[in-house]
């Protein structure tokens, strides 16, 4: 498939890096050890468009298309990918809101989130279900115009820091995936208690949290869609989903392969810088190939996505997601090996990438999850 990017599309790209690299790289590695999510760059990022770009223009939004919002996350996480996944993640839950949410949700919700003031999250994910969203066992029993919304919800995303989330419910506990509702639920509502999870392996900027829901009223005005229409709702998001974190993976890739290269023609061992050696000359060979792979598979799938197309977009995405997350970890890993010891200390960014690339392989649905989805497609 011949595949070039437009001419937008490539100053997107160069808008995101500079601003990646003056706002972004120099704060990294302060954020990353004291845990901090960095609030005040994500409204400095929403200035540029860089927060939620898929919100439409009408609701002060950029409206750019997937490839565009592709661009925007990948160079976000090369930059760092901590900061990238608070900054990235900002409008979590906004397509849900976007595509089936009343009007009176998208016009008080989308500017704010488009300008960096508030920030939202997708309450799915439970204790004891992550990929078998089936099986979530947070409940809305209705009591006349009212839902009264029972749950745990684990590993959400901006749950200490959003204002609104979607939050996924059964409403009709005993039929399965047939019975899940998705709210809108503003974060300040008696009942709702959050506690953030720090001891994170990688991507220590972003914030995440446990958060409990107990006896929560929302009205039916806050119903996003239909009623036992949630599960369905989200399955339309997914391909998009995991697009999206295939190319944050892609980012923490390049990123761990430009460090390699910078490190590698700084430092000199027997009178010469190391990229003489023709054994680091192949590791960043190897590296640059894969990385290059996994970002031409992810650009691919978001043009699937872009253009509707359910089916491949499906196969694509599940391809993207697993091979972007794979070679990710493998990039990253070379890059501490090119770095030797200086790479397993903290004065330089190979590490932080190491640890921030594994997570693609987790969420979003496990690279396991992955391999089942596109085994389906073409059995």
């Amino acid at each position: 498939m011949a595949f070039q990017l437009s001419a937008e599309h490539e100053a997107i790209r160069d808008a995101v890096r500079e601003f990646g690299e003056n706002e972004m790289v120099p704060v990294a590695e302060e954020h990353d050890r004291e845990h901090t999510y960095p609030v005040d760059l994500r409204k400095k990022a929403a200035e540029y468009d860089f927060v939620a770009p898929n919100i439409p223009i009408e609701y002060d939004g950029a409206g750019m298309d997937k490839i565009s919002t592709t661009i925007v996350t990948e160079e976000l996480w090369r930059a760092d990918p901590g900061i990238g996944s608070a900054v990235g993640s900002a409008g979590f839950g906004t397509d849900m809101i976007i595509e089936f949410g009343d009007e009176w949700m998208k016009e008080e919700w989308l500017p704010k989130i488009a300008n960096g003031e508030s920030a939202s999250c997708s309450m799915i994910s439970e204790p004891a279900h992550g990929s078998n969203v089936a099986g979530i066992e947070t409940v809305a029993a209705e009591d006349g115009d009212e839902y009264v919304l029972n749950g745990n919800k684990m590993w959400i995303t901006n749950g200490t820091v959003a204002d609104v989330g979607v939050l996924m419910a059964k409403t009709s506990p005993d039929e399965g995936h047939r019975g899940i509702t998705a709210f809108l639920v503003e974060m300040d509502r008696d009942g709702i208690q959050t506690e953030k999870i720090d001891n994170k392996l990688g991507i220590r900027a972003s914030d995440l949290a446990e958060v409990i829901v107990d006896d929560v009223r929302v009205s039916e005005e806050n119903v996003i869609g239909e009623v036992d229409r949630g599960f369905y709702q989200l399955m339309e998001f997914f391909a998009s989903g995991r697009t999206n974190v295939a190319a944050q993976a892609v980012g923490a890739a390049q990123g761990a392969l430009d460090a390699a290269i910078e490190y590698a023609t700084e430092r000199e061992q027997f009178d010469q810088p190391i990229s003489e050696f023709q054994a680091i000359q192949h590791k960043i060979a190897e590296m640059a190939t894969k990385v290059e792979a996994a970002r031409s598979l992810t650009y691919r799938a978001a043009t699937q996505v872009e253009q509707n197309n359910q089916d491949v977009a499906a196969q694509y995405s599940s391809m993207a997601k697993l091979f972007a997350s794979e070679i990710s970890v493998e990039v990253a890993d070379e890059g501490i090996q090119v770095h030797g010891g200086s790479g397993y200390v903290t004065d330089y960014p190979a590490e932080r990438y190491y640890r921030d690339a594994r997570i693609t392989k987790i969420y979003e649905g496990t690279s396991e999850i992955q391999k089942n989805i596109i085994a389906d497609q073409l059995l």
